[in-house]
């Protein structure tokens, strides 16, 4: 039982640990899935003047870099794509990735079949080419070689299959099925359009301080290389103050998931070290029980050192096949740990027990045997171990310096269990914060949410484009149990927005500065009612609007109330988005959404129609790719779905339906990493609880045991049974009371280094650590009443026999 025990406690430990490292070591330690990986660099920009902490690079910054940068090998531009596919079986959306020609050869990519792109197919006009995915290529064509050279429809237009992808292939957390050339026009390039994302492979021995230093030099460069947007100054270029910021491609790939990781790494390293506690005072409890053996052993010539081997031996052994036991669980935690985990968990193709994760646990294995097992050594494997000889005789009950150990054991338990239980207590009230939130819409369950492209190859008249999705919205409004439908460019907390700064008349600038940025939002009828937004002041926008190109647009409440003071103030005012460009009048203000997530500020919005003339200078643009927002009492229900799709399809059936997601799924996905880290710290709280409860059982009963004669004296003597009772109630509330104050002490510095997982709740809060000690000191008080309540049952006269 004692094996059996302490095995299942060490695997428990051991197993959770080595799940997380194994997550650890395959998200942050793991270089990246590429050639000489400590080379690639992420290019981005800062903006102070902008209040812009990382801003993407842009054709201007690219053309500058690789034309006249000393320290790049060389630089690509890549952003994310979506993409229909069309002339095979029936339409389908993808991901897409769009990149300049230097991307895969700075990756190092060698195509499983066909070739990758050169300097010829990203030039403008030149032939239109892609590449495949090999897994695209296995699901959609067999994994047919003679695919390369074919012909595939992707956006109405044909392009070239001129190779697929190696099968092993990874870049970031993009899971795109086929990959374009961006074809940049440096001709008709200016600064601006800071939409892409930038890559570098470092020459030899450069550091990133070097290129930070290279980029800052080329900076003013590109001022005399390319123009300014319409409208834009040299003044605010130079007020937004743009520097650089060149970091590691391998932070851009992982992102701030770090911060959670180590959190729950340090919280299962914390069970592991409740687990040894655990195990050493079983130990402890052993050793005793052997106390005269190991006396014996030592005078008749065992030393010290052959006592103390045979001790850790013992341990060693017992933490060896711990931790084997210990893999076997990881490999079923791992997996439930990357079900509960967020979707946005990068690398998830790398995490794994691999021989790094098992050169772990048998580390940890190997220090937790040593752990646990060299109390037991010191204590009973010293010189002095000649004088038990003496003791353990009938007279004596057992001294308070033998408790001594476990009890600090225990005391150490009950601390660092109440530092994982505030842990989970600090994520339960962020969560709760997060939910009291008013994102901005109601009912999110009712309202379907998919997105829809519509090519210029297929449709180029923008008229034509807005009457489309007319069509299409009032054959969907059609459908029975619709309430209302609409569409916009991005759906809230997509995280796909866009952002501009805004013009406001009669608020002028300082010449040469620049507004704060906003987010844009191009919209047709209905937005707000069917999202659940109040219109707080004006109209909502019409198809009138739309087919006139009227210049209106609605604003945010917090918007209007920045520049305008209340609502209704700024109702017939006019904003532009540029210097330059056509004033547009203010005709309805919405309430504030929470467009960035629930734990961000909500940002001001300027809602645009999805038609607009002389927008940045553009005769007339319309948005091609739209996310159709449907409310329905049927959503989820069977065949509303294909109901939809139905209607989509009736007005163009070349149109694939892509993105499809309730509302809810949305916004329970923006609060997915303070769930995960919640359901992780609670699990580990828990087990850290139960190892503490246990600790503080198993030291009271031990003590019932070892006083029993002294027990049975008190009551014969005539003690009352609650006094004995109480006596031993005290005794485990009292451990649990220091462990309880040190755990509070050992708390507040811990809780510090969770700050930034927190939402508007305090790292030290008072409601939280005071519910926590309650609930552990009730628990303590629970484990400790079972034998306490058992010693009062000892009838004196079995007492006295039983030594």
């Amino acid at each position: 039982m004692f094996t059996a025990i302490t095995l299942i406690t060490l695997a428990i430990g051991i197993g959770a640990n080595t799940a997380i490292f194994s997550v650890i070591n395959g998200v942050l330690l793991k270089p990246l899935p590429h050639p000489d990986p400590e080379r690639l660099v992420a290019i981005w920009q800062t903006a102070p003047g902008l209040s812009i902490k990382e801003l993407n690079a842009c054709p201007a910054t690219y053309f500058t870099y690789r034309e006249e940068s000393r320290t790049f090998r060389d630089i690509g531009l890549w952003r994310p794509d979506s993409v229909s596919v069309t002339g095979v079986a029936q339409p389908e959306q993808v991901e897409g990735l769009d990149v300049t020609d230097g991307i895969l050869s700075i990756l190092g990519v060698q195509p499983s079949r066909g070739r990758i792109f050169t300097r010829q197919d990203d030039l403008p006009g030149s032939p239109q080419t892609a590449m495949l995915s090999y897994g695209y290529w296995q699901r959609r064509f067999g994994g047919d070689s003679s695919v390369v050279g074919r012909s595939i429809t992707l956006d109405g237009q044909p392009r070239e299959i001129i190779g697929i992808l190696p099968e092993h292939f990874r870049f970031m957390n993009t899971k795109a099925a086929v990959v374009l050339p961006l074809q940049l026009n440096r001709a008709k390039t200016f600064i601006g359009e800071f939409g892409y994302n930038a890559l570098a492979r470092l020459k030899p021995g450069v550091t990133i301080e070097q290129a930070n230093a290279d980029i800052a030099r080329m900076l003013p460069l590109m001022r005399n290389k390319f123009p300014l947007p319409p409208g834009f100054s040299a003044q605010m270029f130079d007020e937004a103050r743009i520097g650089p910021d060149v970091r590691p491609l391998k932070q851009d790939a992982i992102g701030d998931i770090g911060k959670v990781l180590w959190v729950l790494m340090a919280t299962v390293g914390i069970v592991l070290f409740i687990a040894c506690a655990n195990v050493s005072n079983l130990l402890l409890v052993r050793a005793e029980g052997r106390q005269r053996e190991l006396a014996v052993r030592a005078a008749l010539g065992a030393g010290w050192g052959q006592i103390a081997r045979e001790l850790l031996a013992e341990s060693l052994v017992l933490g060896i096949i711990g931790g084997a036991a210990g893999v076997a669980l990881a490999y079923g935690g791992l997996r439930l740990l990357l079900f509960l985990s967020p979707a946005d968990l990068p690398r998830l193709d790398e995490i794994a027990i691999d021989p790094t994760v098992l050169l772990f646990a048998a580390a940890v294995s190997l220090v937790a045997g040593l752990l646990f097992g060299l109390i037991p050594v010191i204590k009973y494997a010293t010189p002095h171990l000649i004088t038990s000889l003496r003791e353990g005789g009938r007279s004596l009950s057992d001294s308070r310096e033998r408790h001594r150990a476990r009890s600090v054991l225990v005391v150490v338990q009950v601390a660092l269990a109440l530092v994982l239980l505030i842990g989970s207590g600090l994520m339960i009230r962020t969560l709760q914060a997060l939910r009291n939130v008013d994102p901005g819409f109601k009912n999110p369950a009712d309202v379907l949410t998919l997105r829809i492209s519509i090519p210029s190859s297929q449709v180029q008249d923008p008229v034509h484009v807005a009457r489309m999705y007319n069509d299409m919205s009032q054959k969907i409004a059609n459908i029975p149990g619709v309430v209302s439908t609409s569409l916009a460019s991005t759906v809230t907390m997509e995280g796909e927005n866009e952002s501009d700064p805004i013009f406001v008349e009669d608020h002028p600038f300082a010449e040469g500065k620049i507004p704060p940025i906003r987010h844009f939002k191009f919209i047709t009828p209905d937005l707000f009612k069917t999202m659940g937004n109040r219109l707080l002041a004006g109209r909502d926008l019409t198809w009138t609007d739309i087919y006139g190109k009227r210049p209106v647009v609605l604003i945010s409440d917090n918007l209007a109330r920045e520049y305008f003071g209340v609502p209704a103030a700024a109702l017939g005012k006019r904003v532009r988005e540029t210097p330059k460009g056509p004033w547009r009048e203010i005709i309805g203000v919405v309430s504030d959404q929470r467009d960035d997530g629930v734990d961000r500020k909500a940002p001001a919005i300027a809602y645009w129609p999805v038609m607009v003339e002389n927008l940045w200078d553009n005769p007339v643009v319309v948005r091609r790719m739209m996310a159709f927002v449907i409310r329905s009492s049927r959503t989820g229900t069977s065949g509303f779905l294909e109901e939809v799709r139905r209607a989509v399809w009736s007005v163009n059936p070349d149109l694939p339906i892509a993105s499809v997601r309730t509302l809810k799924e949305i916004y329970i996905k923006s609060m997915a990493r303070t769930s995960f880290t919640l359901v992780m710290l609670a699990i580990a709280g828990a087990m850290a609880l139960l190892l503490g409860v246990i600790g503080i059982y198993g030291v009271i009963s031990y003590s019932v045991s070892q006083r029993t004669r002294e027990i049975g004296i008190r009551i014969a003597l005539g003690a009352p049974r609650g006094e004995v009772r109480a006596m031993f109630v005290r005794h485990g509330l009292l451990l649990a009371a220091i462990g309880v104050a040190c755990g509070l002490l050992a708390s507040i510095w811990i809780a510090r280094s969770m700050e930034s997982l927190l939402f508007e709740v305090q790292p030290v809060d008072a409601v939280t650590y005071a519910a926590v000690s309650v609930v552990l000191l009730v628990a303590a008080a629970i484990a400790t009443y079972v034998p306490a309540h058992r010693a009062t049952g000892i009838e004196p006269l079995i007492a006295l026999r039983a030594e």
